[in-house]
């Protein structure tokens, strides 16, 4: 199982997601701001990965700092995590890991074990958030593979797969764990404008996996759906509001709209991690705006006249109506009601 981030020796070891699929470049990351530069510039990319790395980023935090006083290590943790924070905001499990640290840091200060004692709990809880994430992407895979058909062709939008978790995926997890039961299925990948997550990342995931995978434009979904070419779409998520609303790579809301006029099932794959019942619906969720550059003039390359004006919102919101079923590791919940099933959902902790 391809797993993109862990501890190595003291040091955060990634693989460099900029790079692929030309380069399979491994990075070890050895400062909190190397931790913090990988996620601005997407080198690591995918809400349960950034949440993965954020945490080792605190505990990388805690295993440079020198000297043996607790409150001092718990203040260097503390500006690691806020530098963190400022990285990315949509996706919701950059701060869900972070508060996690920050419980494990104050139970660890409260209960007055040492600079060492300390350093250790937080990189065991940087440990479980991983281990933790793998297990959840199992469970959703399992659960998402009884919604598909014993034979199929999935649509899929940007990458969430081994590449965006601790391992194994989400959506792709989904088509992972059917095959694994002996389901023929069949994945086209949208290419995923403007950073291509699709073409250069799920292609190179499901090609290295053996999966039958054909990759086509985001312009094309609606063509091949019309041609019958598909029969369900699946996509990871970044954010889902307690309504269901979903914050997700953009381009998704649009994919869901043509499947509902397609009549496809569009299924969203993610941790119970990723929803915030904080937020009524999608209206709240903060859409990352990032550089001019990546649509203008992607990897270098100018595709339009210069200083031409650029509106790149990374991610949309695909309201709950347009949701057949959200997958999480602690069950599925099905449109209507998916408010209901979050809800309950979230009482199963």
């Amino acid at each position: 199982m391809l797993s993109p981030i862990c501890w190595n020796e003291g040091r955060v070891r990634i693989i460099d997601q900029t790079r692929l699929p030309t380069e399979e470049r491994w990075v070890d990351l050895e400062r909190v701001e190397d931790v913090a530069e990988a996620i601005r510039t997407l080198a690591v990319r995918g809400a349960p990965a950034i949440g993965i790395a954020a945490a080792m980023g605190c505990a990388l935090a805690a295993a440079k700092h020198e000297g043996d006083e607790p409150e001092a290590l718990a203040e260097a943790v503390r500006r690691a995590a806020k530098e963190l924070a400022g990285t990315r905001p949509t996706a919701v499990n950059l701060f869900w890991a972070l508060n996690r640290i920050r419980e494990r840091l104050d139970r660890s200060l409260a209960a007055s074990i040492s600079a060492a004692a300390i350093r250790d709990a937080l990189l065991a809880e940087a440990q479980a958030i991983r281990e933790e994430d793998i297990a959840a992407c199992r469970a959703i895979g399992s659960l998402g593979a009884a919604l598909l058909p014993d034979k199929c062709t999935v649509i899929t939008h940007c990458n969430a797969g081994s590449l965006a978790t601790g391992g194994h995926g989400t959506a792709l997890g989904v088509i992972r764990s059917a095959i694994e039961r002996g389901k023929q299925v069949r994945v086209l990948a949208d290419e995923t404008r403007p950073l291509l997550q699709g073409a250069r990342l799920t292609t190179w995931e499901l090609m290295r996996d053996g999966i039958d995978v054909t990759l086509i434009c985001d312009a094309m979904a609606g063509h091949a759906m019309r041609l019958g070419m598909a029969q369900a779409c699946i996509v990871g998520a970044d954010r889902i509001a307690a309504n269901g609303d979903t914050a997700n790579k953009i381009g998704t809301y649009s994919l869901a709209v043509l499947a509902r006029r397609h009549g496809l099932p569009f299924y969203v794959a993610a941790p119970f991690s990723t929803v915030d019942l904080s937020l009524a619906d999608g209206h709240a969720i903060p859409i990352e705006q990032r550089a001019a550059e990546e649509v203008a003039s992607p990897r270098g390359t100018a595709f339009a006249p210069e200083g031409v004006e650029v509106f790149n919102p990374a991610f949309d919101v695909t309201p709950a109506v347009l949701i057949s079923a959200i997958v999480t590791d602690r069950g599925v919940v099905r449109s209507p009601g998916l408010r209901e099933g979050l809800l309950g959902l979230s009482r199963a902790e």
